[in-house]
C-alpha cells in the first residue's frame, strides 16, 4: 500500500459517489483517479488495466460531453434503457475486445493475468460507455466486473485496491437502485418514453 494508492482510492470513491448521485462533475474527478491508476496498475504489471485506465481519461471526455447535452433534470442528468440490439452489440464487442487483448498480453508482454485481465478491460470499456450513455444497466454490469476485479487485486497484493473495488460493488447497488427509481420516476411523468 502506497501513498499514491490511498489517494486513488479517495478520489475513485468521490468519483463513483458524483456518479450515482448523477452530477456531471464525477467525470473531470474520475480523470484524475484513472491517471493515478494506470501508474499503479503498470508498476502491478496489470498492463490491460493500465491500456484501460488511458482508455478511461478519453471516455471521461466522453461521458462529460454527453451528460453536458440537456436531459437534466434538477442538475442531474436523466437515465435510460439499454436495448436489445445495443445490448448484444456491446457483449459482442466485449468478447471480440478481450479475445484480441487477452492474446496480445499473453503472446507478447509479462503480463500477470492475461486473459483475466484483457476480459475485465473489455467489459469495463463496455460498462464505461454505457454509463456515459446513461444506461441503467452500466450498474449492474458494473457490480458483476467490481467483484472479479476484487478477486484479481487481492491475487496481485493490491489490497487497499481490492477494499476499493469491494466498496464499488456497494456504491454500484446503491447507484442501481438511484438510478432505478429515478428511471422509473422519469417513466411515470412521460408515459411516451419507453425501453
Amino acid at each position: 500500500m502506497s501513498t499514491l494508492e490511498i489517494v486513488a482510492v479517495i478520489i475513485n470513491i468521490l468519483g463513483v459517489w458524483l456518479t450515482t448521485q448523477r452530477i456531471r462533475w464525477c467525470w473531470p474527478v474520475s480523470v484524475v483517479a484513472v491517471v493515478l491508476y494506470a501508474w499503479i496498475f503498470y508498476d502491478a504489471k496489470l498492463y490491460s488495466d493500465t491500456l484501460l485506465q488511458v482508455v478511461f481519461a478519453f471516455l471521461q471526455g466522453y461521458g462529460w460531453w454527453r451528460w453536458s447535452k440537456g436531459g437534466l433534470d434538477h442538475g442531474r442528468v436523466h437515465v435510460a434503457r439499454l436495448t436489445s440490439r445495443e445490448l448484444l452489440m456491446s457483449l459482442f464487442a466485449g468478447v471480440l475486445g478481450a479475445v484480441f487483448l487477452g492474446a496480445v498480453m499473453s503472446s507478447f508482454t509479462d503480463a500477470a493475468v492475461p486473459w483475466l485481465d484483457a476480459c475485465l478491460t473489455a467489459f469495463s470499456l463496455v460498462a464505461s460507455v454505457w454509463a456515459a450513455r446513461k444506461y441503467l444497466s452500466s450498474w449492474l454490469l458494473w457490480i458483476v466486473l467490481d467483484s472479479l476485479y476484487v478477486a484479481m487485486y487481492l491475487h496481485k497484493g493490491l489490497h487497499l485496491t481490492a477494499g476499493l473495488y469491494a466498496g464499488f460493488v456497494v456504491l454500484a447497488l446503491y447507484g442501481y437502485r438511484a438510478w432505478r427509481r429515478d428511471l422509473l420516476s422519469q417513466e411515470s411523468r412521460s408515459p411516451a418514453s419507453g425501453a
